[in-house]
């Protein structure tokens, strides 16, 4: 499921799992969804090319974002990619 608003105040706490939301008015500023880890934190990765690191997105039913997401927090290490609506996770992860 892939939703969209304006503001990153209006993503709901809970998304549906494989849930997305794309925030921005004019265009894409932001990706985010929870993490497929599944631990319970969530992800929120740039997307404005004017920032620096920024993801892509392409979507067509599914959804592919460049590049890899790697998420660190406390002991915990989440690598993956998401390409086709698939999470590929990376080896090194913990």
């Amino acid at each position: 499921m892939i939703g969209e608003t304006d503001y990153a105040g209006d993503v709901p706490e809970r998304l549906p799992r494989n849930g997305v939301v794309l925030i921005g008015e004019d265009r894409l500023k932001w990706i985010v969804f929870d993490c497929p880890c599944r631990r319970g934190h969530r992800i929120m990765l740039n997307a404005d090319s004017a920032r620096r690191p920024y993801w892509t997105l392409k979507s067509g039913g599914t959804i592919t974002i460049s590049p890899s997401i790697d998420y660190v927090g406390g002991n915990r290490r989440c690598h993956y990619f998401v390409h086709d609506g698939r999470i590929e996770w990376v080896g090194d992860s913990l």
